[in-house]
């Protein structure tokens, strides 16, 4: 009887990272942001950590911030709104800020939030994705969550290359489906 309780435990458990694993779209994505978190660790990894301050113009976000900001975004969109878990406040938030924190640290907390993003990913059921809801004033399901997601983290990293460029370096070459 023990060993059929824990048999099913297991099925049930596994069964969701099965249904994950074996949806086509859950599966693309999956492999989207690992091809986006390896490309945008490159590209925060080439760039000296003495130019993460450096803003395009005035108004705009540091390459820091930028980076940073793709993990407050990445942790947001997967955590809270596909995963259920309450939002980090962004104006008080001090996981994703780059203030105090060295290229290493951010590095490492980016690494870790796709590392995050990913498993919950690979653990939900696919179902889930067509529950709406409510993105800034408009319906959206968690399925067009997870491509937003992915066009947030291609905007701001578009940014991070051209302050590349504008110091001078040369970004690594794009890698497609990411």
């Amino acid at each position: 009887m023990k060993n059929s309780l824990l048999l099913l435990l297991f099925l049930v458990l596994a069964n969701g990272t099965l249904r994950a694993q074996q949806d086509p779209f859950l599966k693309d994505a999956i492999e989207r942001l690992e091809n986006s978190r390896t490309y945008l660790l490159l590209i925060a990894e080439m760039m000296p950590e003495e130019k993460y301050g450096y803003k395009a113009t005035e108004e705009s976000l540091s390459f820091s911030e930028h980076f940073m900001h793709i993990g407050f975004a990445l942790d947001w969109h997967s955590q809270s709104l596909i995963g259920g878990r309450e939002a980090r406040v962004y104006q008080t938030d001090t996981i994703f800020k780059p203030a105090h924190k060295t290229k290493a640290q951010m590095m490492a907390r980016l690494d870790q939030t796709f590392t995050e993003a990913i498993t919950l990913l690979q653990q939900v059921d696919p179902a889930v994705l067509e529950e709406q809801l409510d993105y800034f004033g408009l319906t959206r399901t968690k399925r067009q969550i997870v491509m937003l997601l992915a066009d947030h983290i291609t905007h701001h990293r578009a940014q991070m290359l051209v302050s590349m460029r504008l110091n001078g370096l040369v970004p690594p070459r794009y890698v497609l489906y990411q």
